[in-house]
């Protein structure tokens, strides 16, 4: 007897079909499962063995072969657990053989006969989609995470019992209703916002543009100054995600395995690596190449805080998916490319002690040791990072003052309207904000009067910067202009630019 069961496999963020085929023949009792599996596949018999047995069912005392196809592609995970079980089962003539039709099924086994959550439900499910599936069943657990998922019928299984009378007929399970997304979105709260820092005004004026624009930020200043609270507000003023940001978003923390508990991701992400994370936690990596901090961060934010402890190759492994916007980890058993479009937020010291400048302490470091601590972040990192802003420490009377400063939400109104400038300027582009601009595009994209330009060469001779930071400063004044409502950039936004590349000089000239 030959049973077919249509299931998914993944690659990276990308699902690919798999069809479970399950023969029993007579013969001395076993069960191989071939098709390129991995241990934990392999280790599917087992599992599937003692569901059945728990779940009332016989498992077959005859030979057993299942075949993950196409066999020449690497299948992983326990996702394949419901499937076999259901052919097992189909062979047995316990199930219509065409029960299951053409939907895509996929879900680990407890020994229980329980239905596990895997990783993966949103790209395999995108996936199925775009072959043309029109059914899915999949765990209860993973429901959340699919359900802005339309034009699918979405089958939710708690037990392989209840499947099994859902093909059968005998307990047909009710298909999920799609949420809007915009009903997902209404749902958001915030634990921080930008009403409670006290003072800072610079450094939140260029928080907003930083936000505007999609540019990097390293803010630089003494302990308790307010860098990790302003830095845990930025998305608090960023734009909503599209529905095709949230995808992407939740596609990628599926795959890693960290969906929130509500499905679908509403709220820009923002990750905040320890500064003893290795490489291969921060770009990606493992057996089974997975995603890093910094394709978690994409499309929200990632913070690095007390930004020259991390490792030099750590920093220096940043470099690629800051220009490019996505990262390729090439591992034995895998090769996968992971988006990275986030938004930099570094913050740092000024010096070993963290009192240089400050008017209340005295700073305690050598000059060579400020010298040896700031030359932990490279030139050519430093020129990736669009924007640098010193941060003073509040005076604690500052500390007790009860009226508010200007909250999140209309800072974040000027943030969208800016962007709806930059989204309408680049329409039928890949370009989404003035970061992204490039070599070819910079130049129709960012006209200047003659006096901007006059200012801007002669600063960038002058506190002799490279050519990349002489475009970064570029696309900042770009950013400063669609947020003061200008088309063409002035002296002024060029001058307000360049005074966030200052630090060049102060720290590391």
């Amino acid at each position: 007897m030959l049973a077919f069961i249509s299931s998914c496999g993944l690659n990276g963020i990308e699902g690919f079909p798999v069809d479970v085929e399950v023969n029993l023949a007579h013969g001395m009792p076993m069960c191989e499962i071939v098709g390129l599996p991995d241990a934990s596949v392999k280790e599917s018999r087992e599992r599937v063995r003692a569901a059945l047995k728990n779940s009332g069912y016989q498992f077959p005392s005859e030979r057993l072969t299942i075949n993950l196809a196409p066999a020449d592609q690497k299948k992983e995970g326990p996702s394949y657990d419901l499937p076999i079980a259901l052919g097992i089962l189909s062979c047995m003539g316990l199930v219509p053989q065409d029960a299951s039709g053409d939907a895509c099924i996929f879900g680990e086994l407890s020994l229980d006969g329980s239905v596990r959550p895997v990783r993966g439900a949103l790209p395999m499910v995108i996936s199925a989609r775009e072959r043309g599936v029109k059914k899915v069943m999949l765990p209860a657990r993973n429901v959340n995470e699919v359900s802005c998922i339309e034009g699918l019928e979405i089958y939710p299984v708690a037990t392989l019992c209840g499947a099994v009378r859902h093909l059968t007929g005998e307990l047909p399970i009710e298909p999920v209703a799609p949420v809007p997304y915009r009903a997902l979105i209404s749902r958001r709260q915030y634990a921080e916002d930008f009403c409670h820092v006290k003072g800072q005004a610079k450094a939140k004026r260029a928080l907003e543009i930083a936000a505007a624009g999609g540019h990097n930020v390293l803010m630089i200043g003494p302990p308790g100054s307010g860098k990790t609270l302003m830095a845990r507000c930025m998305p608090t003023i960023l734009p909503d995600m599209t529905f095709e940001e949230a995808l992407e978003a939740t596609r990628i923390h599926s795959v890693a395995g960290m969906v929130p508990e509500q499905g679908l991701l509403t709220e820009r992400p923002f990750r905040s690596p320890h500064h003893t994370a290795s490489n291969a936690s921060l770009i990606g990596g493992g057996t089974n190449a997975l995603p890093g901090e910094v394709s978690l961060a994409s499309s929200g934010c990632l913070y690095m805080d007390e930004l020259p402890e991390y490792r030099r190759d750590v920093l220096e492994a940043l470099r690629q998916p800051m220009e490019d916007g996505f990262v390729t980890i090439t591992r034995v058993n895998a090769q996968c490319t992971y988006p990275s479009r986030f938004i930099l937020i570094g913050s740092m010291n000024p010096c070993p002690c963290g009192n240089l400048g400050s008017r209340t302490k005295q700073c305690r470091c050598t000059p060579n040791e400020i010298r040896r601590y700031l030359n932990r972040i490279s030139g050519p990192l430093l020129d990736r990072i669009d924007m640098h802003i010193e941060v003073e420490s509040i005076p604690p009377e500052r500390l007790s003052e009860t009226t508010l400063a200007e909250d999140s939400a209309h800072i974040r109104a000027r943030v969208v309207r800016a962007r709806q400038v930059q989204l309408d300027r680049y329409a039928g582009t890949n370009l989404h904000c003035n970061a992204d601009l490039n070599a070819r595009t910079l130049a129709g994209a960012c006209k200047m009067t003659p006096d901007a330009q006059a200012l801007l060469l002669a600063s960038t001779e002058r506190l002799k910067m490279s050519n990349r930071a002489y475009t970064r400063i570029l696309k900042v004044a770009r950013t400063i202009a669609d947020l003061d409502g200008f088309g063409e950039i002035g002296e002024a936004q060029v001058a307000e630019a360049v005074q966030y590349r200052t630090l060049d000089r102060k720290y590391w000239g």
